[in-house]
């Protein structure tokens, strides 16, 4: 029997007797990256906030993810949705020609600054009391490592944690940089950081995505005779094993990403599925991040490279964890029943409007599955403000 289960808009396929034995263990709530795709994750959150919903002892976000419980927490429906709606779509945050004339960089710091402005107001100190004793991450990618560290996401250098989770490498103008390292978008090496909520003790999992499995599952690129469930080893294990693996990867690494490129473009041609290296989860898919790199004169390098490899096994595995998590804990995953809509950057506001509601009619379902396994939202041990 498996200990996992699905939401979505339309339906719920969770076995609630079986998800009842795991809810009075450590809980977490895991939100996933995606950029404008985020406004899926702003609609589950509002309707976790209009059920008074809130019985998670930890949070964990990557990029958009992050910046989404950010706003839960404090409170605050709505406000994910309008940093999405109001904020990304405006020529201030992302214009393509500035961006290619070198002239405009992606917006991060003035989009964070609007959001604590009016009419807005992000209100962080109460986002600190609705938190109290809970632990809250954002996930981002050590620069020089190309590994997932997990920063304090309401501390007091707040601001800058979550412009280091969304620091798109090429789209951002710099690594982020603090005391104890520089970072880049967590989205590289955790997209859905699900594994580091398993590793630090949460046994009842709720990961919102920003995505289906529409994207075929890809090939690893090691051999199938390999272990590669190392993600149920020890933390420390897991980084040694990485720093062992990437010079084996690095070496077949040429030839796989030519042919994923070729592959996405005959893909598209053929008008099918949009199924590139990464499917969007890292904001571009790699024959998009080529020509991005070429319209700016510069060259497809070796880091970026590492860095789409690191992401491309990351997830991998990740979606395995998913499907087949350990038998000591259990996890909902919550997301769209069918593509959505937006995409990560230049989305239409129609389209957000329609993948807003389509969070919101996932989150109300979550929320009634939830009071189906006897977790009853009237008894919630946390503020709600």
């Amino acid at each position: 029997m498996t200990n996992s289960g699905v939401i979505t808009n339309t339906a719920s396929s969770v076995n609630t007797d079986r998800l009842s034995k795991y809810t009075s263990g450590t809980r977490a709530l895991v939100a996933q990256g995606g950029g404008q795709r985020g406004i899926f994750t702003a609609g589950v959150l509002d309707a976790f906030l209009l059920s008074d919903f809130d019985p998670f002892h930890r949070f964990y976000g990557t990029s958009a993810g992050a910046l989404n419980l950010a706003a839960f927490l404090c409170r605050q429906k709505g406000i994910g949705r309008s940093f999405i709606l109001d904020l990304t779509t405006s020529s201030e945050f992302f214009h393509l020609f500035s961006y290619i004339r070198r002239k405009q960089y992606l917006g991060l710091d003035w989009a964070l600054d609007k959001i604590c402005d009016y009419p807005y107001r992000l209100d962080v100190d109460l986002g600190r009391r609705v938190l109290g004793q809970r632990q809250a991450y954002a996930a981002v990618t050590d620069s020089s490592l190309l590994i997932d560290r997990y920063l304090p996401m309401l501390s007091h250098d707040w601001k800058q944690v979550l412009i280091a989770s969304c620091a798109i490498p090429r789209l951002y103008e710099r690594e982020v940089e603090f005391a104890h390292g520089r970072y880049i978008d967590g989205g590289v090496s955790a997209s859905i950081p699900v594994q580091e909520a398993w590793r630090q003790g949460s046994r009842c999992i709720v990961v919102i995505r920003t995505e289906g499995d529409e994207v075929p599952t890809p090939e690893p690129l090691v051999a199938d005779n390999e272990n590669i469930e190392w993600y149920r080893d020890s933390f420390n294990l897991v980084q040694e094993h990485w720093q062992q693996k990437l010079n084996q990867w690095k070496a077949d690494w040429n030839d796989f990403f030519n042919d994923r490129i070729q592959r996405s473009r005959e893909q598209k041609k053929q008008a099918q599925l949009l199924a590139s290296l990464n499917g969007g989860r890292w904001l571009f898919g790699a024959d998009d991040i080529y020509r991005v790199s070429h319209m700016l004169g510069e060259n497809f390098d070796s880091s970026l490279m590492d860095m789409l490899m690191v992401h491309y096994q990351t997830y991998s595995l990740t979606r395995e964890f998913l499907h087949t998590p350990p038998d000591d804990c259990f996890i909902v995953q919550v997301k769209p029943a069918q593509p959505l809509l937006s995409s990560s950057l230049m989305s239409s506001r129609e389209d957000l409007l329609h993948d807003y509601q389509l969070g919101l009619d996932a989150g109300f379902r979550c929320v009634e599955t939830f009071e189906l396994s006897g977790l009853s939202r009237l008894n919630w041990p946390f503020p709600q403000g």
